[in-house]
């Protein structure tokens, strides 16, 4: 009995101990710029103490925010994914001036039509983020932009 009642203490700590932390959930919108051009808008909403890195950190410091989009023959990328000012500051933990995103930011890609409307994007973005304790890198994030 006595050993009963010490496996069930242990998988209930296990399981309390063992909950997936995500501490960043993303969420997508389009925003039509031209008759032909849109903004593919990747918000990244962040849980309080928690901060997402830039896309341009230095080499050798944390791991850096990357958007993948899906390539077709009916859309061309203009120029790169632009993201929002965000903060910098001298991380004690790389060492270095590192850009990072609390609470919220959004990243922004250009887009040129090739073909018509309705088409569907997919893109994956893999990211690290960071408290005060640990730094975690989650599974990468699927979006969907559906252009209508």
């Amino acid at each position: 009995m006595k050993n009963i009642v010490s496996i069930v203490f242990l998988l209930i700590t296990v399981t309390t101990f063992s909950q997936i932390l995500e501490p960043v959930k993303w969420s997508t919108s389009i925003e039509k710029v031209s008759e032909n051009e849109y903004n593919l808008i990747a918000k990244a909403s962040i849980q309080d103490g928690w901060h997402l890195y830039s896309q341009n950190v230095p080499e050798g410091g944390p791991v850096a925010t990357q958007l993948s989009f899906e390539g077709n023959n009916k859309y061309l990328k203009k120029g790169n994914t632009k993201e929002e000012e965000g903060v910098t500051v001298d991380d004690s933990t790389f060492n270095m001036k590192v850009k990072y995103f609390e609470s919220e930011t959004k990243f922004i890609q250009r887009i040129k039509l090739k073909d018509k409307l309705p088409f569907t994007i997919n893109s994956e973005v893999h990211y690290m983020v960071c408290d005060n304790s640990k730094c975690i890198m989650p599974e990468p994030a699927i979006l969907t932009f559906d252009l209508k």
